[in-house]
């Protein structure tokens, strides 16, 4: 059983971000806020999300994307950060997992998802 106020709490943080539905094999674009100095300014982390896990303000996901020399390169991300500018669902992917860690190993055109169709 949770604490009625910390619910009270978690419900008013999350109700001020506009983030979209989305789950592991979607492609997102992820603004992040960076601080240089005394500049800020936002980068953008594009690719597929490949695991989501969590619940309230605990909320992370993982993205994974290819660099450069195809190294890949994977940020985890908490769902409602301050940090996080946006969050752009690109693609809709069909997978039949939750957890699309199989990806880590693959490489080229084995590590495509489906795009779903509508």
């Amino acid at each position: 059983m949770r604490n009625r106020y910390i619910e009270s709490f978690e419900k008013a943080q999350i109700a001020d971000k506009n983030i979209p539905q989305f789950k592991a094999g979607d492609t997102l674009r992820v603004g992040v806020k960076i601080q240089e100095g005394d500049k800020t300014r936002v980068q953008n982390f594009e690719g597929i999300c490949i695991s989501v896990r969590g619940t309230g303000t605990g909320k992370t996901f993982t993205i994974r994307k290819m660099g450069a020399n195809n190294v890949g390169v994977e940020r985890i991300f908490p769902l409602y950060s301050d940090s996080l500018e946006s969050v752009t669902l690109l693609r809709v992917g069909r997978v039949r997992r939750a957890k699309l860690y199989y990806l880590r190993d693959r490489s080229g055109k084995s590590a495509r998802i489906k795009e779903l169709r509508k």
